[in-house]
């Protein structure tokens, strides 16, 4: 993969994310995620990085962002067991991407996003600095899986 204006333009980049891109010119995608990290533009590196992965790559990506949190999540929420089933769904895609399993791994995401969504909205008066600080080393490791995995040349 390589990016251009071209590829951004297919990919349906935000214009101010083109006027970024043409300002700096970096057309190797893993200098330009570094580069994109360093100037703390990690929503246009996470975006980067799920369109330059096919299949198996975007659904592993996913599955490893759910894993950096789902122990925190379980911490605070024991019996609640569907985003786990989530994640072990979304596995089983990796290896066998059949409608029957992406189905099963729809339904159940979609369970977990309403029960991640409540306890978000339980939890968040109890957000501290802390945590935001954890937030952000969590979405850096994962950026940083996520450019370990895009695939080299074109």
């Amino acid at each position: 993969m390589k990016i251009t204006k071209k590829w951004l333009d297919e990919k349906r980049a935000c214009s101010e994310g083109v006027a970024w891109w043409l300002k700096n010119k970096q057309c190797d995608p893993k200098k330009l995620l570094n580069l994109l990290i360093k100037k703390d533009r990690v929503d246009w590196a996470n975006w980067l990085i799920v369109r330059g992965l096919d299949y198996k790559g975007y659904v592993s990506y996913a599955v490893f962002a759910a894993e950096q949190g789902i122990e925190i999540y379980e911490e605070k929420h024991p019996d609640d067991k569907r985003p786990r089933e989530a994640i072990e769904k979304a596995k089983a895609c990796i290896d066998d991407p059949s409608e029957k399993n992406k189905s099963a791994a729809a339904d159940a995401a979609a369970y977990a996003a309403d029960a991640a969504y409540a306890a978000y909205a339980v939890n968040s008066a109890y957000a501290a600095d802390a945590a935001d600080a954890a937030r952000e080393k969590m979405r850096i490791k994962i950026l940083r899986y996520g450019i370990g995995i895009l695939p080299e040349g074109d």
